[in-house]
């Protein structure tokens, strides 16, 4: 059987993080290892490691559905880090607000959010 490649499409609609952690994440009953991407419309593998890595290329997805967006957090990992100033205007012209925080905190704040129907997105890097 083939490796799905890694932002392959894991669900077609969004969904609370059940939990996470061991490089991974568990979702509407399902398991996924690595980083996840969760838009409005959709759930995705995301190759993302280190937040170094986050990058107007890595998030097109967010930006290409920004017009459902009003917030994307950022789920750094066990890292502490700022979005880079470009990056933060550049969603701020497709009227995306940021968000970074650690992953653990970006999971929590994502699932209060969309229980309240918020226009949320999230970008979540895998802690181990």
């Amino acid at each position: 059987m083939s490796k799905p490649p890694p932002d392959a499409l894991h669900l077609p609609r969004s969904a609370a993080i059940e939990a996470y952690g061991q490089g991974g994440f568990r979702f509407d009953q399902m398991s996924h290892r690595g980083s996840l991407l969760c838009l409005p419309e959709a759930v995705w593998a995301w190759p993302i490691e280190k937040p170094q890595d986050i990058d107007r290329a890595s998030l097109a997805r967010v930006f290409e559905a920004s017009a459902g967006i009003d917030t994307l957090l950022i789920g750094t990992g066990n890292e502490v880090w700022l979005p880079p100033a470009d990056l933060r205007d550049a969603l701020r012209r497709y009227h995306v607000g940021i968000d970074a925080m650690m992953t653990g905190p970006a999971i929590r704040t994502y699932n209060i959010m969309i229980g309240e129907r918020r226009r949320v997105a999230a970008a979540l890097i895998a802690v181990p």
